[in-house]
């Protein structure tokens, strides 16, 4: 779970800039798009083989 520190008088805007920051950085929304919806094994390795090319 990402945490983040407010920091004393940090205006909110610029803490979320950084939360956001955080989180995609450890590719959590990547992964949290990937599991909205189910894909087949067989589109999966569709998938991988097209963005080889």
């Amino acid at each position: 779970m990402p945490q983040i520190e407010v920091k004393k008088d940090e205006p909110f805007e610029s803490a979320l800039r950084r939360f956001k920051k955080k989180i995609e950085q450890e590719g959590i929304l990547r992964e949290v798009r990937d599991r909205k919806h189910y894909e087949k094994p067989s589109e999966r390795k569709r998938k991988r083989t097209k963005s080889k090319r």
